[in-house]
């Protein structure tokens, strides 16, 4: 999960799309934010889904599987409900990176207006 964070993360910044970490471990009402906000078709048969998740505000993008599809086929901006040349931030929930047990999740709001819509 480790890696997969980094790869999300490297990312970001190499498209300077700003971001804000938030450690869920610390708070059980962004936990549960996260959790909620997870369509239910996107939801794991069992447990709570694993990150990294990754959201648009409101707006749930999709998982890591989705956004390595994405970066793979060139479509992330589109895949973040961004533009490529808007400055933005994006919401991905994320394991800590030395206990497994532990959700980190590093938000991000889009800065700008206009924003295409996400899908996976």
């Amino acid at each position: 999960i480790k890696k997969r964070q980094q790869d999300v993360v490297r990312f970001l910044e190499a498209n300077r799309i700003g971001f804000e970490e938030v450690d869920i471990t610390m708070s059980e009402e962004k936990r549960q934010w996260m959790y909620k906000n997870i369509p239910e078709e996107r939801q794991p048969a069992q447990g709570n889904p694993l990150p990294p998740q990754i959201f648009n505000d409101d707006q749930y993008c999709g998982d890591y599987d989705c956004f390595f599809e994405a970066k793979e086929s060139n479509t992330v901006f589109s895949f973040l409900g961004l533009k490529p040349s808007l400055a933005s931030k994006v919401n991905i929930a994320i394991t800590d990176l030395y206990d497994s047990s532990c959700d980190l999740q590093l938000e991000f709001t889009l800065r700008e207006a206009e924003r295409s819509t996400c899908s996976c």
